[in-house]
């Protein structure tokens, strides 16, 4: 049976790979974008099952009237994917107090705002599937990514929250934590407003390699996402976390292995007390 499955952010990238894949194998999809008409070719191929909405995930009302669509024409909803996001370029001193808002207004308070819109139609319907899409740098900090960094932690957060708030109620939660993707993630991100040249020595670097990201023939591909995506809403036990990429579990895997030496060396010191 098909399954009901509502995605934020389709315009392009990561979630317009998901939503042609769901679409093209007959599940039914809700698909919202800030630009609707992004989505035109893909609403034509698939009009019996593909539904589009405008959505900007920091409105209140647009998010109330995504989930309401949904109920509307499916009766429910049985897979949120939370992937609307971008990410703000910047050190700590250089974000402003609005961007850094604006940085997690959309990927934070969106992805709160939505799954707390749905949670009553999963208590009703007696379950369903949270996605929340992170990053490897929901775990992994990286220089000049200080807002992004910190959105993503806060997203992680969130949703180990509600895994443990909502499991009674038969509700799944994953964490997916995508590497490095050739989408335009990396071209997008806005700069700050204000500049500090003394840091171009560590988040050089980075942003040199996120604009370079969309054309790299090394990278992931958006459809490799799009699979494990899919495939994550058969598992009858899905994961809490879900690396996707072939890059993603080597950062992982480094993060984990130093933050569990450093835990040794405090603990061994007797640091904490």
């Amino acid at each position: 049976m098909a399954r009901r499955w509502l995605v934020t952010g389709c315009s392009t990238g990561l979630g317009r790979a998901l939503v042609e894949r769901l679409a093209g194998a007959g599940e039914r999809v809700l698909a919202t974008a800030r630009k609707p008409e992004t989505l035109a070719d893909l609403a034509a191929r698939f009009p019996d099952n593909l539904v589009t909405q405008a959505l900007d995930v920091r409105d209140p009302d647009a998010c109330a009237a995504v989930v309401a669509a949904a109920a509307d024409r499916f009766g429910g909803v049985d897979v949120l994917v939370n992937n609307a996001g971008y990410g703000q370029v910047g050190v700590v001193e250089e974000v402003s107090d609005a961007e850094l808002a604006e940085q997690f207004a959309t990927n934070v308070y969106g992805p709160w705002r939505l799954t707390r819109l749905v949670l009553p139609l999963w208590r009703a319907q007696g379950g369903g599937h949270a996605v929340f899409v992170s990053s490897v740098a929901g775990l992994v900090p990286f220089p000049g990514l200080a807002a992004y960094t910190a959105s993503k932690f806060a997203l992680e957060g969130l949703a180990e929250s509600l895994a443990q708030d909502t499991a009674h109620l038969g509700v799944k939660v994953t964490i997916v934590q995508p590497g490095g993707f050739s989408t335009e993630y990396g071209v997008t991100a806005p700069l700050p407003a204000a500049r500090v040249s003394a840091y171009d020595p560590v988040a050089g670097p980075m942003l040199h390699g996120l604009r370079g990201m969309r054309d790299n023939p090394a990278i992931n591909r958006p459809e490799l996402f799009a699979e494990a995506v899919h495939r994550l809403a058969d598992l009858p036990e899905p994961p809490l976390r879900l690396p996707v990429g072939e890059d993603a579990p080597q950062f992982i895997s480094a993060a984990l292995t130093a933050r569990t030496k450093e835990f040794e060396e405090v603990t061994a010191a007797r640091l904490h007390v």
